[in-house]
């Protein structure tokens, strides 16, 4: 496969790849959805169709007919039988996990990080290469162009389910358009969406970055059980994800959680956003002076910002990640939890909610961005917690 960067100013579209394969109009429908979603979370022990039939709501006859067709799309195979209380052993099924590939971008201010997921969510490949995201949108989509390449090198035909990209906000997930992202002006308005796509010939789907992270946390245990958190992200810039009654919150024009332009000091420093006193600014310049009181102070700010959330939207937890704050993860969970707990007990409403490090470390934007392309196929597409019959 063809790796090489052609410059900057002479990018052009590659040929579409093939689509055949994994039907994705097989997967479209909601009770397939369901039957996926249940092979998927039953891992290699399996699923019989009775129990499928159970858990969803479907007749035995529908799920049979869904998962003949699952089986010949390659979806699904037999996983061997299992004792039953009367007559004959159930045959279980399991997901076919390396059937279909999704690949997850993160494209940071200066850093490039791509997987490749089999259908499971687990990350088969990776890569990370430097990224300068103020050298245009030519450099950015060949640079992200050759990672796709490189990492479907090897990959068969019609495999390659889409590509999640997560990217500072604001934007327009809708129509993958990118809004002022804070530092780079130059990106307002361009179509990231659609000129990824043309380039790559695979379809594409744009999210922020805080949202990649949420969706990814709201769909396994991350979440640590809680239906409504905040997974606040601070590393080269500072935003939120909000999961709210079990579901990625994007807002009625997808853009919720621009949390880090929020001003809390009317006459602080000036932001790159044009306000004063945002607390990206004055977090990133406490973490700037490179001292443990500046990270302490970064905390603090960080908390002050927390505690505004969890007033506004009784949320059940805190969950922070970001370079910044894996760098000194127990400092920012500790400072950040501080400020809730002296909230409460000022506030008498109880105990303060939890705060914590969240899951997954530094790969959980990217392996997030993914999931914007395999949650649709589970009927999970918004993080939402799938509906299951008990």
């Amino acid at each position: 496969m063809n790796t090489h960067v052609p410059p900057a100013a002479h990018v052009r579209p590659a040929p579409a790849r093939p689509t055949a394969g994994v039907n994705l109009t097989a997967l479209r429908g909601h009770n397939a959805a369901l039957v996926l979603d249940l092979l998927r979370t039953a891992g290699r022990t399996g699923i019989s169709r009775l129990e499928l039939a159970e858990r969803t709501g479907l007749t035995p006859q529908a799920v049979s007919k869904i998962t003949a067709r699952l089986r010949e799309e390659g979806l699904v195979v037999e996983a061997g039988r299992r004792a039953s209380t009367g007559g004959k052993p159930r045959t279980v099924l399991g997901l076919v996990a390396g059937a279909g590939h999704a690949i997850g971008l993160h494209l940071d201010r200066d850093e490039l990080h791509a997987v490749l997921t089999d259908l499971t969510g687990t990350v088969v490949a990776s890569r990370r290469v430097p990224l300068d995201l103020g050298a245009g949108a030519g450099a950015v989509l060949t640079a992200a162009a050759c990672e796709v390449d490189r990492l479907l090198d090897g990959v068969p035909q019609g495999q390659a389910l889409g590509v999640g990209v997560a990217v500072p906000g604001p934007l327009d997930h809708t129509d993958g358009v990118l809004h002022r992202v804070t530092g780079f002006p130059q990106w307002d308005g361009f179509p990231l969406r659609d000129a990824l796509a043309e380039r790559l010939g695979l379809p594409v789907v744009v999210d922020k970055d805080t949202n990649a992270a949420a969706l990814g946390l709201a769909l396994g245990a991350d979440g640590d059980g809680a239906r409504s958190f905040v997974y606040l992200h601070l590393g080269t810039g500072l935003g939120a994800g909000l999961v709210l009654g079990g579901t990625l919150y994007r807002g009625a024009r997808t853009g919720a959680g621009e949390f880090g332009h929020q001003v809390i000091q009317l006459d602080g420093p000036r932001c790159d956003c044009g306000n004063r006193g945002c607390i990206e600014a004055l977090c990133l310049a406490a973490v700037a002076r490179g001292t443990g009181a500046g990270l302490d102070e970064a905390a603090r700010v960080l908390g002050e910002g927390a505690g505004n959330l969890v007033s506004l939207l009784d949320i059940d937890a805190v969950l922070l990640g970001g370079r910044t704050v894996l760098a000194a993860e127990d400092r920012f969970v500790d400072g950040v939890g501080a400020v809730l707990r002296a909230r409460a007990r000022r506030g008498g409403c109880g105990p303060a909610i939890p705060v914590r490090g969240a899951p997954g470390g530094a790969t959980l934007v990217v392996e997030g961005a993914a999931q914007l392309i395999l949650a649709p196929l589970f009927g999970r597409g918004d993080g939402a917690f799938p509906v299951h019959q008990n």
